[in-house]
This record gives C-alpha cells, structure tokens and sequence, in this order.
C-alpha cells in the first residue's frame, strides 16, 4: 500500500482545475485508481471585469493509500491523456468505466467496459455523443499539432450506430438517384462521415461530399455527374 497523495491545481474553469490536478497525481502516482481520488474546490475563479481581476479556478486532489497499478504497456502521452480525461468524465457522472485504449495513424479508439453503461450513452447516444465532443474539442486544444479523430464507445454503440448509419446512406442514395437531386445528411463526426462515404464509394449512380464546418460537417448525397 502506498500513502496518501495530494496535489492543488488551477485552471480556467473547475473542470480544467480537477484535469489537471488528476494528470499531476497520475505523474506521481503511474496506474493509480481513479475511482480513489477526492476533490475539494477552494474557488471557483473569476473571470474579472473585461478581463481585469481574473482569478484561476482552484481544487485540492487527494487519493488515499493503495494499491499501485501498472501502466497500460506501450501507451502513449495521447492515449493516456485520453484514459485520464474520459475516466474523470464519467466519475462526474456517476459511472465507475474501465477505458481501454487502441490507437492507429489517424484515429483513437477508447471503449468504456462497465456495468450497466446505458446511461453512459444516452438516448439516441446523446450523452457518449457529447462526452466524444468534449473529448475531442479538449485533446485538439491540448494537442494542435497531434490531430487524431477520437472515437469514445460503449456497450458496441458504435458498431449499432455504423450498421445504422449505412442503411441510412443505401436509403439516402436511393432518394438522390429516384429525385435527381442532392440530398443532405445530418451533421456527423468525421469517423460517422468517412463510413457514410466508403459505403456508398462503389454505389452506382451516386458521388459524395462533405461540406459546412465543424462541429456541424455533413455528407451530402447527390447524382453522379455525367
């Protein structure tokens, strides 16, 4: 058993303060559990007057003794960021997930395992959605240089959502080429665009695009052109 650690540190909001007292624990401690870590917010900041009188964000981290556990062989700073970022994510709401991380040249996969994670995805996957978001928009920030496509999953959600998402492309293709005329899909990620795309790449009759801007980038299905 190894003893009692403490850390304080700040940020611009009380999350960014608890992420980044977490990432100090885990440098001090490799493999801790999470689920042991404790925060006390000593302010919540102020942002000032025109940005006059600013005041960072403040907690105290804690995690009593335990058991050290190994790192994740082979794990990269990116992936490890990405472990500690969902796993604070979903403590906050209320669900204890075990993240395991893949990772290849232009995409993240982290796959939550847990019991009873329905409530982790949400309706219509609404919350995994927006915890995928978050994620993406945090790490892209962190990380300008390093862009890679986060992809956060659950239960196989996003194995349902991919078969979905095809039947809707097939459906999709079909109205562009029976009407004659483009057809929009709805704002998608860009892993959600890319299946959309390979699906109808050998569809006769049909080519897409993407088009808007992030967050709101959509596929549109249109007649091929002559």
């Amino acid at each position: 058993m190894s003893e009692g650690l403490q850390v304080e540190a700040t940020g611009e909001t009380v999350s960014e303060a608890k992420w980044a007292a977490l990432r100090e624990l885990e440098r001090r401690r490799p493999g801790l559990d999470k689920a042991l870590v404790r925060f006390q917010v000593v302010s919540e900041g102020e942002r000032g007057l025109l940005g006059i009188g600013f005041s960072p964000a403040r907690v105290m981290a804690s995690c009593e003794g335990e058991e050290a556990q190994p790192p994740a062989a082979d794990e990269g700073t990116l992936a490890a960021e990405v472990r500690s970022l969902i796993e604070l994510i979903t403590r906050h709401l209320g669900q204890r997930v075990r993240v395991e991380v893949e990772e290849d040249d232009d995409v993240l996969f982290a796959v939550c395992r847990g019991d009873d994670l329905s409530t982790l995805i949400g309706k219509h996957g609404q919350t995994i959605d927006a915890i995928q978001y978050l994620v993406n928009a945090i790490v892209s920030r962190e990380h300008p240089d390093d862009r890679k496509d986060i992809v956060v999953d659950a239960e196989g959600y996003r194995a349902r959502r991919q078969a979905t998402l095809e039947t809707l492309a097939v459906r999709t293709a079909e109205r562009a080429v029976e009407a004659g005329t483009s057809v929009e899909l709805e704002p998608m990620t860009a892993v959600e665009r890319k299946v959309v795309h390979v699906c109808l790449k050998e569809y006769p009759g049909v080519e897409t695009s993407s088009e808007g801007t992030e967050p709101n980038r959509y596929v549109v299905v249109a007649p091929a052109r002559a």
